[in-house]
Formats: C-alpha cells, sequence, structure tokens
C-alpha cells in the first residue's frame, strides 16, 4: 500500500506578517480565516488529520472545517530564546548566532535546536505513517523538514524551501521512497 501525505501550511497571521520567530501563540488573522474558509471544500477525504501543536495550525484546521490531533513531532522548529523577536530584532542583538544558525544546519538557536535536528524529528514521524491519506496542518518549516527527508536532501536545502500559506504539498510513497508535488493553492487542481 502507499501512504499519502497532504502538508498544510497554515493561513496567514501577525506573526507570518511581521517575521516573526513564532511562540505558539499567535494565531492567523481574519483574512487569514477568509481564506481558509473559501479553500475548505477542496480538501480530499482523509483517513486521519493531524496537527502541528500551534495556535495557527488550529485556527487554519478550524477554519478548514477539519478535526485532528495534535503531533508534538510536527512542532515547528524551536527558535529558542529567540521566539516571539522578529528576525531584524534577533539579527540586531544576535546578528553573529542568527548568521551561523542559518549557515549550519547543525548550529541549534540559543537555547533551540538545529535544522537537522528538526529534519530528524519529522523524518521519523513521516516513516512512521500508516497507509492511506493524512492530512497534516503543519507549520511551513516543518513542510520543509518532511521535503528535505523524503527526497534526501542536505540539511543546507532547508531554509532553500518555501512553504506559502494556505498551499498544499503532497508526499506520497512508502518508507524510504517518496514523491513530492508542491505549493498547490488550496482548493486547486
Amino acid at each position: 500500500m502507499t501512504s499519502r501525505l497532504l502538508l498544510i501550511s497554515p493561513a496567514v497571521g501577525p506573526a507570518l506578517r511581521e517575521a516573526r520567530f513564532y511562540d505558539g501563540s499567535s494565531s492567523i488573522d481574519e483574512a487569514g480565516t477568509a481564506r481558509a474558509r473559501a479553500a475548505a471544500g477542496g480538501l480530499p477525504e482523509a483517513s486521519r488529520v493531524v496537527l502541528s501543536p500551534g495556535a495557527r495550525c488550529r485556527a487554519t484546521a478550524e477554519a478548514l472545517g477539519l478535526r485532528g490531533v495534535t503531533a508534538p513531532e510536527l512542532a515547528p522548529l524551536d527558535a529558542g530564546r529567540w521566539r516571539g523577536r522578529t528576525l531584524a530584532e534577533a539579527v540586531a542583538t544576535e546578528g553573529e548566532a542568527m548568521a551561523r544558525w542559518l549557515a549550519d544546519p547543525e548550529y541549534a538557536a540559543p537555547g533551540g535546536e538545529s535544522v537537522r535536528e528538526v529534519c530528524a524529528r519529522v523524518g521519523r514521524w513521516l516513516e512512521s505513517l500508516p497507509d492511506g491519506r493524512t492530512l497534516a496542518v503543519a507549520e511551513p518549516e516543518v513542510v520543509r523538514a518532511a521535503v528535505v527527508h523524503a527526497l534526501r536532501l542536505p540539511a543546507g536545502a532547508f531554509w532553500r524551501l518555501d512553504a506559502a500559506p494556505l498551499t498544499a504539498t503532497e508526499l506520497s510513497g512508502r518508507t524510504g521512497r517518496w514523491n513530492l508535488r508542491l505549493g498547490r493553492p488550496l482548493g486547486g487542481e
């Protein structure tokens, strides 16, 4: 059998608009909610629905009409002491650490985790998926990590992948062999 995974990135909210490191509490805004509601009818049937634990993924799922279970493995990349700060604030106070974190997939954010760690965590979850279709509303960095793992890309490719708000990235296959279809708008063909 084949596992099919549809990763849905959350709708837009204040943290994304402000280029703020996500702290798990910021939700989506009215425009994001409206876009998610408009896309709700275009989702395929799924055997299971799972959610990243953050507020914006839960709110996006609700606006899409989805009920699911939270998967801690799908938590966003832990930015440590930068959580809740804007990118500009972190660069201004810890520019050297920020540059190293963005350049070296082994380097953990101060008090947080490295890109390699989030890719490994998400990869373990991906390889544990049962057969059938899974819908996951997941943070953009979780989508990136899943693609890095599925395609066996170097962890350094993580920052070169974008997961736009309310897009679907599809992985299908089985353990060790995945195919990718990425970035289609929700509700699209």
